[in-house]
């Protein structure tokens, strides 16, 4: 007898790793930048370093509050969405049946089936029905604020940490390409990860990486040497 089984698909695990890089990316490069920025300005190696912790922490913590807020306001919606769904489904149920009927047909199931099905998932569950294949609100994709918060600052901080701790132990005089080179060499990877993940090619997704993040360090530099002559 043939034994059931589960094929592992890694859809959402690959959207959490996605996520990861993208704010580990984010993490190095503003903070590669800011310490750049800073170190062109010819600012002292303990200032330096200390730019670079505190621009990790105010990162971290901005990442965290925008993703908090980004996703509550999308929490909500799913909320008032489904208050609304369970009115309807409270004021006329056959219509809602008709509704999620016509929806499995378009999907590609006869009007038999398709009214079957439907009829045994609302008897099962009308509103987890409706909000699933209605509203596209299911357990995996449903908003969680304090998750999505927490994620997003650890991933920016264990970006963050790697200027943080070539600023720390690089002596002065090749601080900034100290920090440029492991900064480049880390998107790098880490772009390669991104597209790898996503099933794009690696060449193109670490090429478009390093190229913004050159830039966003050279722009940063830049203002360094800037302010720091006018200074």
């Amino acid at each position: 007898m043939p034994r059931g089984h589960k094929e592992p698909h890694r859809l959402e695990s690959v959207n959490w790793l996605r996520a990861a890089v993208l704010g580990a990316n984010d993490g190095i490069v503003s903070t590669a930048s800011l310490v750049a920025g800073v170190a062109s300005a010819h600012t002292a190696h303990g200032s330096v370093v200390l730019t670079a912790i505190a621009g990790m922490v105010a990162g971290a913590m901005s990442m965290a509050t925008g993703e908090y807020v980004s996703v509550s306001s999308q929490r909500d919606t799913e909320k008032a969405a489904l208050v609304q769904e369970q009115a309807e489904l409270d004021a006329d149920f056959s219509r809602e049946h008709q509704e999620l009927t016509a929806i499995y047909v378009r999907r590609g199931l006869d009007m038999p089936l398709a009214r079957q099905v439907a009829e045994k998932l609302m008897e099962h569950d009308a509103l987890g029905a409706h909000a699933r294949d209605e509203l596209g609100i299911s357990g995996i994709n449903s908003a969680r604020p304090l998750q999505a918060a927490l994620a997003s600052a650890c991933s920016f901080a264990t970006g963050a940490a790697l200027p943080v701790f070539v600023a720390a132990l690089a002596p002065e005089p090749v601080l900034l390409p100290s920090i440029a080179v492991s900064a480049l060499v880390s998107l790098a990877a880490l772009g390669g990860l991104a597209a790898r993940a996503g099933g794009a090619k690696v060449g193109p997704g670490v090429i478009r990486v390093v190229f913004w993040s050159s830039l966003a360090m050279g722009a940063s530099s830049g203002v360094g040497v800037l302010f720091g002559a006018v200074a």
